[in-house]
Parts: structure tokens; C-alpha cells; sequence
């Protein structure tokens, strides 16, 4: 097999790695493609392929993630990772925890970590690399390694939720939240909303929003089925779909371009959190992004035409 047919066959592997240490899709496929850049110029044959290039590309994330915490410090409003559609690394037999570990809520927790906690933690516990590959890959001895495990699992248990929904339940409480969404359905809304449900809007200040974080049922449900009918106005679709492994939709103006990304966390029968991500260096991924000044310049001219 070629160079190029391991790096290929391993890919989906790297991206996933490098996805979850740094929350960020653009980010995440630069350290694939330097990984890449660095095997094609290596002279000399690792003994293992997969955990040469584990390890390279858990290095370049963890030192993008360095640079990128003082970033988010300073960001303008709520910070949310860019969103995921489709992981790319498959593993049948663990499928449901590569699914809860791109979860943006679990994203949101690992950013709790240092960036060498948040590494081994994935390297570990998401795809079960053994220690000894873990310590090369960071640079830190196993017996660290180990112990870098403990404070991030300790971490993680006191940040996760208690109680968490299946796969089943989410869909149909999200199928029907979109379809009260679509009716402007305030009660409907509100009836799927836990008391303290929260709607949190990541904008970057690089586009308009609903809000930066709006709490409470009752205020989340008016917000919504108060904006949605307006977006409808202006042409602005959604298709539900699956984002980062959770309930979620992909929001388009009339020209099918992407406006927003809304993403829904289930927990115990209800909707605990509603993260809105529309700014627009987070989108472009998924495709042409719209213009989302534009569209809140014509929301604001529907709003008048109504009044």
C-alpha cells in the first residue's frame, strides 16, 4: 500500500482526533492536511502507521489549541464549536460513544481541560488508544498520562448532566419541536421546553442574532415562534437533520444558501439547551453562506409591513 493510501485510509481517524481536541471543523482539517504534508516528507517507515500519524496529529492540535484558548477568551459573546454534520470515523461497535463524544455539550465540557487533559481524555476514552501511544503522542510518560486521565474524567463527570435521553426519545421530542417551530406554536414550544431551558447564540459579532443567551420557557418559546414566522417571510427554510450527533437543523435564505445552525440537547424528556451557531467563519463548511445582515435588514422591513 502507497503513502497516499494509508494517509487516505486513515483520514476519517486523524479528523475526528483533531475535531474533537479543537472544536473547530477549519482547524481540524488544516492539522489533517500538515500530518499529511509531514509523513509524505518522512524518510523513514514508522512501525505503526496509524499511531505515527495519531500522534502527529494530536501534536499539531494540541498546539493550534494553545493559541486558539486565547482566542476564545476574548471572543465576542458565547463561544460554540463549528458544527458537524457527519463524522467521518466509523466504529459499529462503539457508535454510540463517538456519538455522545462530539456532542456539543461534551465539546463545551472538554474545553474545561487543558489541552493535554483534553487529548489524552480523547485519545483514551473516546478511541481507546493504549497508554503507551497516548504518552508518545503527548510527550508525557505513561504514568502522567494516566494521571492526566484522572483529573479530566473528574472533570467531565462534574460538568455532564445527570441524566441523559436515548437516541429515540431526542428525535421525536425534536421532530415535534421543529414542527412547532414551523406553526409559531408558543405553547406547543413551550411544553417541550424545560423551565430553565436555555438559548444560547453564537454570533462571533460577525452577524446579527436572536439573542446572546435568553432563559426561562416562557422566554425561549416566545422568542422563537415570534422570529420564526418572520425568517419564513424572508424565505428562509430549515431541514432537520443530525449536528454533531445530537437533534438539530440547517437553516437557508431563498437562495438556498446557509444562514444558521440549531442544535438541540435533550435531557430528561425535555429541551435543556437551544445553541444557535450563524456566524458566518463557522458555516462555510457546509456550503455558500448568506449574507445574515441582509436577512435581518429584510426581517426588519417584514416586522413593519406586519405592524
Amino acid at each position: 500500500m502507497s503513502k497516499v493510501e494509508e494517509f487516505e485510509e486513515l483520514r476519517p481517524l486523524l479528523f475526528s482526533i483533531a475535531y474533537r481536541i479543537l472544536g473547530s471543523v477549519s482547524e481540524a482539517e488544516d492539522a489533517v492536511q500538515e500530518t499529511w504534508l509531514r509523513y509524505d516528507a518522512s524518510t523513514t517507515r514508522p512501525v505503526s502507521v496509524k499511531s505515527f500519524l495519531s500522534a502527529t496529529v494530536t501534536r499539531l492540535a494540541v498546539d493550534v489549541l494553545r493559541s486558539a484558548r486565547v482566542r476564545r477568551e476574548e471572543y465576542a459573546g458565547p463561544w460554540l464549536p463549528e458544527p458537524l454534520l457527519d463524522d467521518p470515523y466509523e466504529e459499529p461497535a462503539r457508535a454510540a460513544e463517538l456519538s455522545d463524544s462530539v456532542s456539543m455539550a461534551v465539546l463545551l465540557l472538554l474545553e474545561r481541560l487543558s489541552p493535554l487533559e483534553r487529548s489524552v481524555f480523547v485519545l483514551r476514552d473516546v478511541f481507546a488508544f493504549g497508554f503507551d501511544e497516548i504518552a508518545a503522542a503527548v510527550g508525557r510518560s505513561e504514568a502522567a498520562c494516566r494521571q492526566l486521565l484522572v483529573r479530566a474524567r473528574r472533570h467531565m463527570r462534574e460538568g455532564r448532566p445527570r441524566f441523559e435521553a436515548d437516541r429515540r426519545e431526542r428525535q421525536e421530542l425534536a421532530r415535534r419541536f421543529f414542527e412547532a417551530l414551523a406553526r409559531g406554536d408558543v405553547d406547543g414550544l413551550q411544553r417541550l421546553l424545560s423551565a430553565d431551558v436555555r438559548i444560547v447564540g453564537d454570533g462571533g459579532g460577525k452577524a446579527p442574532q436572536l439573542a446572546r443567551t435568553v432563559a426561562g420557557a416562557g422566554n425561549v418559546a416566545r422568542l422563537l415562534a415570534a422570529v420564526h414566522p418572520l425568517l419564513r417571510l424572508v424565505g428562509i427554510t430549515f431541514e432537520p437533520c443530525e449536528v454533531n450527533g445530537q437533534p438539530g437543523a440547517v437553516f437557508h435564505d431563498r437562495d438556498g444558501r446557509v444562514l444558521l445552525v440549531l442544535v438541540l440537547d435533550v435531557l430528561d424528556g425535555q429541551i435543556a439547551t437551544v445553541r444557535s451557531v450563524i456566524n458566518p467563519d463557522k458555516l462555510g463548511h457546509l456550503g455558500p453562506v448568506a449574507d445574515a445582515w441582509a436577512v435581518d435588514r429584510e426581517v426588519k422591513r417584514a416586522r413593519r409591513r406586519k405592524q
